[in-house]
C-alpha cells in the first residue's frame, strides 16, 4: 500500500525542464562521484543522452558546445569535470543585456518612416544643383504619399514643405517655393489601385482552398 504519493510540486525544481527529471538526476549523480575520472565518464554519457533528445540540432554549428554549457547550468555550476569548451560562469548568465535604443530619429512624424530621414540626410550631403533639387522634390513627393497613407483626407503642400524643413533642421527649404507636388487625388487613386491589385492577387492565390476552423 502506498502511504504517500510524490507530486512534482514537492520535488526539487528542474533547472532546465526541457530535459526532464531523469537528466537532472543523472547530473546529480555525476556531481556525487568521488573522482574526476568517474565524473568525466558520466558527463560524457549525459552529453550523449542530451544529444539524442535533440537529433534535429546535430548539424547545428556549436551544438556540442551548447550541450556542455547546458550541462553545467543543470548542475548549478557544481559539476567539476574536464570540458572541451570554456566553462560558463554564473555571473555571465545573470548579466542583463544592454538596452537597445529604438531606431526612431523623429517620433513626432512616425508615418514618414526612417527611410525618409535617411534620404533627407543624403540630400543634405549633396552639392547644390539640379541633381540635388530633383532629389529634394522626390523626397517631398514621397513624404506626401506617406502622409496620405496615414491620413486619407488631404494635405497641403505647405505642410509637407514645413515638415521637410523641420526634419532637415532647416537645410532643405521649399517653404514659399513654387514647386508643385503630386496631386492628392492622384496619389489616393494610385494607393487604392495598388490595394485592389494586392487583394485580387491574394484572392487568386487562395482560390479553391478550404479553410478549417479551430
Amino acid at each position: 500500500m502506498i502511504d504517500h504519493i510524490e507530486y512534482n510540486s514537492e520535488r526539487p525544481k528542474l533547472i532546465i525542464p526541457e530535459y526532464g527529471r531523469h537528466i537532472q538526476k543523472m547530473v546529480d549523480q555525476a556531481i556525487a562521484k568521488e573522482t574526476k575520472e568517474e565524473r568525466n565518464k558520466v558527463a560524457s554519457s549525459i552529453i550523449s543522452v542530451m544529444g539524442n533528445l535533440n537529433p534535429h540540432l546535430r548539424d547545428v554549428t556549436d551544438f556540442q558546445h551548447k550541450l556542455w554549457d547546458q550541462l553545467f547550468i543543470i548542475s548549478d555550476f557544481k559539476l567539476d569535470v574536464d570540458s572541451p569548451y570554456p566553462i560558463p560562469k554564473r555571473e555571465e548568465l545573470q548579466e542583463y543585456p544592454q538596452y537597445l535604443e529604438y531606431p526612431q530619429n523623429f517620433p513626432k512624424y512616425r508615418f514618414y518612416g526612417n527611410n525618409i530621414k535617411r534620404m533627407i540626410d543624403v540630400a543634405i550631403g549633396w552639392d547644390d544643383g539640379e541633381k540635388k533639387d530633383a532629389l529634394v522634390i522626390t523626397i517631398a513627393n514621397h513624404m506626401k504619399k506617406c502622409f496620405l497613407n496615414w491620413n486619407k483626407d488631404t494635405v497641403e503642400n505647405d505642410v509637407i514643405f514645413n515638415h521637410l524643413f523641420e526634419l532637415s533642421e532647416g537645410k532643405l527649404n521649399l517653404k514659399g517655393s513654387d514647386e508643385i507636388l503630386l496631386d492628392t487625388m492622384t496619389i489616393l487613386k494610385n494607393n487604392k489601385s495598388y490595394g485592389a491589385k494586392k487583394t485580387l492577387k491574394t484572392n487568386k492565390n487562395t482560390k479553391g482552398r478550404t479553410w478549417k476552423k479551430y
